[in-house]
């Protein structure tokens, strides 16, 4: 699968704050193909929806054949707001990404995220009997809700890099273990931003979606 071509869309958060975030929304050529959203790392810590691992994760849904939104937490780049690190402003700003991405996309759909933003995603998407998988790329361990991550049966994906000190691979692996249909992949050489195993990443995601 092609990657296709991205546009800009304006996600509005429900609660009457007046305040819109920034996203790119990626269709898939596919019919009822579902689709995935994908929150960037910490906003007070440079994370956006530009993050090279973020663009990696959406490019790798793309050739599975999903569409895919990804977005900027409040306070960052276009997105309205005040930068907050603040886990419930996290979870509104994933949940209102995913509501849009659920009222314009048929079939499946998929939580990711990148360090604090797979953290989010599995908070945000805990009771939300849609979310079929979970793809987590670099969860610091300390920051995941377990309560949340088993609160469905669902398929995961953990990705860790072999010399990340900040989501060490190992406490993932063991994550992954307590899980009934999880998935840990170590990438090597990796720490955890990536400048090294970018690509592993993508291809493994491609492939645990089945699209190659």
């Amino acid at each position: 699968m092609a990657r296709g071509e991205e546009r800009a869309v304006t996600i509005l958060l429900d609660g009457g704050e007046g305040i819109a975030l920034d996203g790119l929304f990626m269709a898939s050529r596919e019919a009822d193909a579902g689709g995935v959203v994908i929150a960037p790392p910490h906003p007070l810590y440079g994370g956006s929806m530009d993050s090279p691992v973020v663009s990696e994760i959406a490019w790798a849904c793309a050739r599975a054949g999903l569409a895919s939104l990804r977005f900027n937490w409040r306070g960052v780049g276009a997105s309205g707001g005040m930068s907050s690190g603040d886990a419930e402003h996290a979870r509104a700003d994933y949940a209102a990404a995913l509501a849009q991405l659920a009222s314009t996309v048929p079939g499946r759909l998929l939580a990711a995220g990148y360090s604090f933003g797979a953290a989010a995603a599995v908070r945000a998407v805990a009771e939300e009997p849609r979310v079929r998988g979970l793809i987590l790329v670099a969860p610091p361990p300390a920051l995941l809700d377990r309560a949340a991550l088993v609160a469905r049966r669902r398929d995961v994906l953990i990705l860790g890099g072999e010399n990340d000190e900040i989501a060490a691979a190992a406490a993932l692996e063991a994550i992954a273990r307590e899980l009934p249909r999880a998935r840990f992949v170590r990438i090597e050489e990796a720490d955890h931003f990536f400048g090294a195993g970018l690509a592993d990443v993508g291809r493994e995601i491609t492939k645990w979606l089945g699209g190659e």
